[in-house]
């Protein structure tokens, strides 16, 4: 079979790279993936545990610009799943009660797509998928989006970036998160995926057994109400939100989750105590297949699931790249 080549970097647990291997085998292809850096050492584990062979670069800042030619590999396809959390709300919010930068101002992670910039402008793969939290397109008065592609644009073609909701891909998540795509050739206008709309309800996704420990104790959901008896009173947020199987979708999984579940207790009948979700439903909640592996504690699994990629949403914005570069003609202009 023909290989596609890529890199993956800010990979996680590689929900990007499953996305783009399930794309390119529709169509008879295999991803050939020369390279993956994530800072995260258990993130590290879960990811060796699934592509077992695979260089590793830990702190993609440690590649210095002049050595990104020798260091980085010629590939097709760039996947990054830069760190969102300099622009979510709850991160925004976080770093300015710690009095910490964020935004690009923020020199830890949000100054990192800086980084994938550059690699981009010096490696020049055929096609680039990026994804960040769809507050990055109004951080800022959107500033910071402009910014973006108009960097991005002095190489790349870049179409106007989507937002797109995992609940609308077949998963029974509210997701929404910005996509931004990029070719070195262009051929007439790209177009995102359109929303499948399959029905899901949560219950496609549960555990038919779940282990008695994901249901909370009685202090714990004592604890979740007068909180949210509290904060309703003080007119803060919502203390906890209960789902039921029945729902269309639960709200966004974030990486918190482990802590207390409190973002979505699932209901199991009058008068018992709600479970959290299992980790295992959290990863099928983001598209994971069955036979992905994790051997890290809950709480790690967790924070993964929560941090990973919308992998049905993914998948399809892979699969209209591969088709946009395949369809490239040689009279195409590269752009400028």
């Amino acid at each position: 079979m023909k290989k596609i080549s890529s890199i993956d970097l800010f990979a996680g647990v590689g929900g990007m790279r499953i996305a783009l291997a399930k794309a390119l085998k529709k169509i008879g292809y295999i991803d050939d993936c020369k390279l993956y850096s994530e800072i995260d050492c258990y993130s590290q584990q879960t990811y060796g545990e699934n592509f077992p062979i695979t260089k590793l670069i830990e702190d993609i800042k440690s590649v210095a610009k002049k050595d990104i030619d020798v260091m980085i590999p010629n590939h097709d396809i760039l996947l990054a799943g830069f760190p969102c959390q300099p622009f979510s709300k709850a991160g925004i919010s976080k770093r300015k009660g710690l009095k910490r930068a964020y935004g690009f101002e923020d020199k830890e992670q949000g100054d990192l797509f800086f980084n994938i910039l550059d690699i981009l402008n010096i490696k020049k793969p055929k096609a680039f998928i990026l994804e960040n939290v769809q507050n990055l397109k109004t951080y800022k008065n959107g500033e910071a989006l402009k910014e973006i592609l108009k960097k991005l644009r002095k190489n790349f073609y870049v179409p106007e970036p989507e937002v797109l909701d995992a609940q609308d891909f077949g998963l029974a998540q509210r997701r929404r998160r910005i996509f931004i795509v990029g070719f070195s050739t262009f051929n007439g206008q790209f177009n995102f995926p359109l929303p499948t709309y399959k029905k899901t309800t949560v219950k496609d996704f549960l555990d038919s057994y779940p282990q008695k420990k994901y249901t909370i104790s009685n202090l714990l959901w004592s604890s979740h109400q007068k909180r949210k008896i509290k904060n309703k009173k003080a007119g803060k947020g919502f203390g906890y939100k209960l789902t039921y199987p029945s729902d269309k979708a639960t709200i966004t999984i974030s990486a918190r989750y482990g802590k207390d579940g409190s973002e979505c207790l699932l209901y199991r009948g009058e008068n018992k105590n709600p479970r959290k979700l299992t980790p295992r439903e959290v990863f099928r909640l983001q598209g994971f297949p069955e036979s992905f592996k994790f051997s890290v504690s809950d709480l790690q699994a967790y924070k993964q699931a929560g941090n990973a990629v919308p992998i049905n949403v993914v998948e399809k914005i892979c699969l209209n790249v591969v088709k946009y570069i395949f369809n490239e003609k040689k009279e195409d202009k590269k752009v400028a």
